[in-house]
């Protein structure tokens, strides 16, 4: 499994923008086989901030994701409600794991 954690600030009066179209980007995500989760994830004490929590099968699975129509729409869409540059952190599954421990 391969995750992406993707955080995003988004100037204050964007939210809501940026909420319908991550929702909707979020909708065609889910349905792109190699993807086994993709959650939307907005911070109790700063509306502004998100966490875009992507779950990969494999390492080569985000690189078809961002080459998806409804990707770069997202991308070009979003991209002004920035307050500032989205990073991402990947991290690797722990558990459960398939082998056991």
């Amino acid at each position: 499994m391969h995750i992406v954690h993707v955080h995003v600030h988004v100037k204050p009066a964007s939210v809501e923008a940026f909420i319908a179209a991550t929702r909707a980007n979020a909708r065609e995500s889910v349905q792109e086989p190699g993807i086994a989760r993709f959650d939307v994830v907005q911070a109790k004490d700063d509306p502004c901030r998100f966490v875009l929590v992507e779950a990969y099968l494999s390492a080569e699975d985000p690189a078809r994701h961002k080459a998806t129509e409804h990707y770069k729409s997202w991308r070009a869409t979003v991209a002004e409600m920035m307050a500032e540059p989205r990073s991402a952190t990947v991290y690797a599954e722990v558990f459960p794991d398939q082998g056991g421990w």
